[in-house]
């Protein structure tokens, strides 16, 4: 039995997604759970994951993620 990684298939909806949703939704946040997106896009991520906690809870793994067109890397130092 393979193993699935977590949040697999809602990267891949994403992925799949991407971009359409950069067209008209460029840096805006999208919440997606076990393929399923979720109506409405969010201009911030606090929204988007409020969201997300009311329509499928605590208890449950969902994604929420920002849409760029290609993904921004990020040094800390």
């Amino acid at each position: 039995m393979a193993l699935v990684a977590p949040l697999e298939m809602e990267l891949q909806v994403f992925e799949e997604r991407r971009q359409e949703w950069s067209l008209a939704h460029l840096g805006q946040y999208v919440v997606i759970q076990d393929g399923r997106v979720l109506d409405g896009f969010f201009d911030a991520y606090e929204d988007a994951f409020r969201a997300g906690l009311r329509e499928f809870g605590v208890s449950r793994n969902f994604l929420v993620k920002q849409i760029w067109i290609t993904e921004p890397v990020y040094f800390v130092a």
